[in-house]
């Protein structure tokens, strides 16, 4: 199980001091999925995504994901789906899985009413070190809705960028939501992960 305080040595996180609300992670396990699903909902879709500036309510209803999906990205042979807890509580997540010499990063979510108080950014600076230091992969990479503008500059502040390419957005497919307009499509973004990069 990864286990650690964001940012610090694995070995070291256990004498450490921890900062007051310092999240501590470890890695989902199948008994996390009932509360992931409720996370991710919370961060995207319905009025209690309002709350915080994830939400994606104004370009899709419907759900965001579904114990099905959360599941299987849990037990992905090739990934594993990061927790995020503060005093015994789950406040983020996000999704990493290994594709060839890149990650790809997904199901990023932080609960709603602590968002912009800096879980976000532990998040990924831990996936960042897990999957430079521990996969040994070179590059993250994700894919956002171009109709973010605000989240697609908030990745680019930390190191991503555009590469250019871009996915449709799965019209018909409600397991992606119920689109409110005609033209979402995904932004594929990426960053080179080195020793020297800032988070």
């Amino acid at each position: 199980m990864h286990e650690t305080a964001a940012g610090t040595d694995p070995e070291a996180a256990a004498d450490a001091p921890r900062p007051a609300g310092q999240p501590v992670f470890r890695s989902a396990t199948a008994a996390d999925v009932p509360a992931l699903v409720e996370l991710v909902e919370s961060a995207y879709r319905g009025d209690s995504s309002r709350a915080g500036w994830t939400t994606e309510a104004d370009l899709l209803g419907g759900r965001r994901t579904n114990p099905a999906a959360v599941t299987e990205a849990v037990g992905h042979p090739e990934g594993l789906v990061l927790l995020a807890e503060r005093d015994g509580e789950l406040v983020a997540c996000c999704q990493l899985e290994r594709r060839g010499d890149r990650a790809y990063f997904g199901m990023f979510s932080v609960r709603p009413g602590i968002q912009g108080g800096g879980i976000g950014r532990a998040v990924l600076t831990e996936a960042e070190r897990l999957v430079g230091e521990e996969w040994g992969v070179g590059a993250m990479e994700m894919t956002v809705i171009e109709q973010r503008p605000e989240l697609i500059a908030w990745y680019e502040r930390r190191g991503f960028r555009r590469n250019g390419e871009f996915s449709p957005f799965p019209y018909g497919d409600e397991n992606f939501g119920i689109p409110q307009r005609s033209d979402l499509r995904f932004v594929h973004l990426v960053k080179e992960l080195t020793s020297d990069s800032e988070s």
